[in-house]
């Protein structure tokens, strides 16, 4: 119920001002940025940068809610689209996958550069203190980022959070074959099979599946397009090397992962079992119930009835 509400259940999207930016990546395609500055931000200032999750964009309703308010207490967002999403549909050949960490990478740099301009001749600007958010999908990306080369993430990025994270890849897609998973299994690949159809159009000579592509099930997605068209041999493979689990343990930055209980996508196994081998800048949050990116609370506990936008503006503007 938790998980549904969160899908239907959205309230009233905040109008959206932000001055969208681009991204060139090393490979040729191109990353869409929205950057939502407060008219009182300051330079060297609080800045979050967010990721939305599978088959979401910058205008996904947790994302958009949570800029909304972050920016109402002079936090300078910026929300990224993954490869060929929301405004960046058509800007890439390449798909987005759980594994893109090079992508969150360029985008940190990217808004580093953004924040840190100054007009000829004047003294240099102080960089901002920056706070990474990922959900669900973009939160892999994120913990990926932050652990595979712990060395490399700039000193500005202060804090991290990752909500309901994929972190072993393979468990999440096997729980997708539960009898009540069913339903989001289709509901999944059929979003991406529109998503693949769309991509289509924007980029015609882009190489398609030679076999019959009528995947079903997210496995068989995987495996005939993610997989092959991303690098890897099979879905398997892409799983084995993507999932962040194993690049938790050699994070630096201070970083909550924040999932629930009863998330019908991502088990709570997949933490429990990993956790006790964890860096100690990682910080693991377990709710008991909030299904996946739902976390809806009884009224009166917060201004709204969204506990998670809550938890993540303290989280991000804390000291």
């Amino acid at each position: 119920m938790q998980t549904l509400a969160a899908a239907f259940l959205t309230g009233r999207l905040p109008d959206h001002r932000a001055h969208e930016r681009r991204v060139q990546l090393p490979d040729g395609d191109v990353l869409a940025v929205q950057d939502d500055c407060p008219a009182n931000w300051q330079p060297g200032g609080r800045v979050a940068i967010l990721g939305h999750g599978l088959g979401g964009c910058h205008r996904s309703p947790g994302v958009a809610r949570l800029a909304a308010k972050l920016s109402d207490r002079g936090v300078r967002v910026f929300r990224y689209d993954m490869r060929g999403c929301g405004a960046g549909s058509g800007l890439a050949l390449r798909p987005y996958h759980a594994g893109r960490s090079d992508d969150v990478a360029a985008v940190v740099q990217a808004v580093l550069k953004w924040c840190t301009e100054a007009p000829a001749n004047s003294k240099p600007v102080p960089p901002p203190s920056i706070a990474l958010v990922g959900i669900s999908l973009s939160g892999n990306m994120l913990l990926k980022y932050l652990g595979e080369a712990p060395d490399g993430v700039p000193s500005a990025v202060i804090r991290a959070v990752a909500v309901n994270p994929p972190i072993d890849l393979a468990r999440s897609v096997a729980t997708l074959r539960r009898p009540l998973n069913r339903w989001y299994d289709r509901y999944f690949v059929s979003a991406l099979r529109r998503h693949v159809a769309k991509h289509q159009l924007h980029w015609p000579d882009a190489p398609v599946p030679t076999i019959p592509f009528q995947p079903q099930r997210m496995e068989e997605f995987d495996d005939q397009y993610t997989a092959p068209f991303s690098g890897f041999a099979t879905g398997a493979e892409y799983y084995r090397e993507c999932s962040a689990g194993q690049f938790i343990p050699h994070i630096e930055v201070p970083t909550v992962v924040l999932t629930s209980r009863d998330d019908p996508l991502v088990p709570v196994e997949s933490f429990e079992a990993q956790a006790s081998s964890w860096s100690k800048s990682v910080r693991l949050g377990i709710i008991p119930g909030g299904g996946h990116l739902g976390y809806f609370a009884r009224a009166g506990l917060d201004p709204d009835p969204f506990w998670l936008d809550w938890r993540l503006v303290e989280l991000i503007t804390a000291a």
